[in-house]
């Protein structure tokens, strides 16, 4: 859908410089934007092996481990409906400890696997738990304390100071994530939305 997405907007970009003859400006563009994207590509690599080695060397430390077993006590509270030694809490604290930490290769599959798990639980396959909607609102805010990616970018563009960008995304991951919580909690309650669930039992 994504790639149907965009193929439509360089259709229609193009379209509009043919019909506006503007179509030397867009092929000028194209090209020197080819060579940006180059540039930027290539100054990112020596950014990118440097955080993502301080953050593997983290998750072998059992940084990440520890982070998740913090936050247990966070997701009991969070996820009331799925029970306390079930994997998928251990999968979903992982994934949580993973994006903190700005791994985004260890937080995807981390996440897909929550989901299975969480699905594993679900009675109607066809419809989403609140479990599974909150867990979706939380990663959908972004929770990252190291913006390692940001970091890269601006250090690539020639930014004086790339790591500022700590501080604020601190702020912004606070803000956007207490938002999400509250916005699904609020919205379990309404009827529309809340369907009583039936009791939980972990499977043998």
């Amino acid at each position: 859908m994504i790639n149907v997405i965009w193929l439509g907007f360089i259709v229609i970009g193009v379209i509009a410089a043919l019909v506006t003859g503007n179509a030397q400006a867009v092929t000028d563009a194209a090209l020197d934007y080819a060579d940006v994207a180059v540039e930027l590509s290539i100054g990112l690599v020596g950014v990118m092996a440097l955080w993502l080695g301080l953050m593997k060397i983290a998750e072998e430390a059992g940084m990440v481990r520890a982070l998740g077993n913090a936050l247990k006590p966070i997701m009991k509270r969070l996820f009331p409906e799925i029970p306390e030694d079930h994997p998928a809490i251990g999968a979903i604290v992982m994934n949580m400890a993973a994006n903190i930490f700005g791994l985004g290769n260890a937080a995807t599959p981390l996440g897909i696997k929550a989901m299975k798990e969480l699905q594993e639980l679900n009675e109607e396959k066809d419809t989403a738990t609140n479990s599974m909607c909150t867990f979706l609102a939380i990663n959908t805010s972004s929770v990252t304390l190291i913006a390692s990616s940001v970091v890269a970018y601006r250090a690539a563009a020639g930014s004086a100071n790339p790591a500022e960008i700590i501080g604020p995304t601190i702020i912004a991951t606070v803000a956007s994530t207490i938002a999400a919580i509250i916005a699904v909690k609020l919205l379990q309650r309404l009827p529309i939305f809340n369907k009583s669930e039936k009791k939980i039992v972990e499977k043998n």
